[in-house]
């Protein structure tokens, strides 16, 4: 559950957002989108109360990828437009172009006519968060939260998908929540959970340079760990 937390992003902001398992990160990035209400206080995405706006015209605004992607018995195609026959094949070839994608998509037995079983069958999980930025970057969202969205890649795939992240972040708000520091070292502020509650929020940089600070002590954490 979280508690008294109040925080708030000007555009553009990329937040990177830590915390232990239960601390209430992926709450957060779900009251944003939705899935459910605050039952005190508000969420306001550009000044307006979400619980005031469609769902539809939201989740327009606001993209989100998460470790779980919702494949379907379909096309890659139809996988990456969600059946809306409004996009078109352009767009979604210009997408995976931007994204860096085009050669993984030509790396399928079919292309964009590659048939997907059911769940997804016939593609890796680390291939399905490929398909999840690429559907993000179709909707052209102002916010974009990125839920452990790397945490289940393969080395070489989390390497394409470094690139991805990048161009799908660039001029966008972002949230970038994340078990490994690795994951927010594009980010401009970091913002610490405990028990649901802030327990640091600040710039990046700045926050790094602090050596009494939370962050600053999980950077030498992490860098003792990997001296080991």
């Amino acid at each position: 559950m979280l508690n008294e937390l109040s925080f708030a992003l000007t555009p553009g902001t990329k937040l990177g957002v830590l915390g232990r398992t239960g601390c209430g990160k992926t709450r957060l990035a779900r009251l944003l989108v939705r899935l459910y209400d605050p039952t005190d206080g508000t969420v306001r995405i550009g000044g307006v109360d979400v619980r005031g706006a469609e769902i539809e015209a939201l989740r327009e605004r606001v993209g989100i990828v998460t470790q779980d992607v919702q494949l379907f018995r379909a096309s890659l195609r139809d996988n990456l437009m969600l059946f809306d026959p409004a996009i078109s094949d352009d767009r979604v070839i210009g997408a995976l172009k931007d994204l860096g994608l085009a050669g993984w998509v030509r790396s399928q037995p079919d292309g964009l006519e590659t048939v997907l079983g059911s769940g997804g069958a016939g593609l890796l999980a680390d291939e399905a968060q490929l398909l999840a930025f690429t559907r993000v970057f179709l909707r052209d969202p102002g916010l974009v939260i990125l839920d452990e969205a790397s945490s289940r890649l393969d080395p070489a795939t989390e390497r394409l998908i470094d690139a991805a992240v990048d161009r799908l972040l660039a001029g966008r708000t972002a949230i970038v929540i994340a078990h490994h520091l690795g994951t927010i070292e594009r980010v401009d502020e970091v913002m610490i959970l405990d028990g649901g509650r802030i327990a640091e929020h600040g710039s990046r940089s700045l926050l790094a340079a602090d050596q009494g600070s939370i962050y600053a002590g999980l950077l030498r954490t992490a860098s003792a760990e990997l001296g080991r």
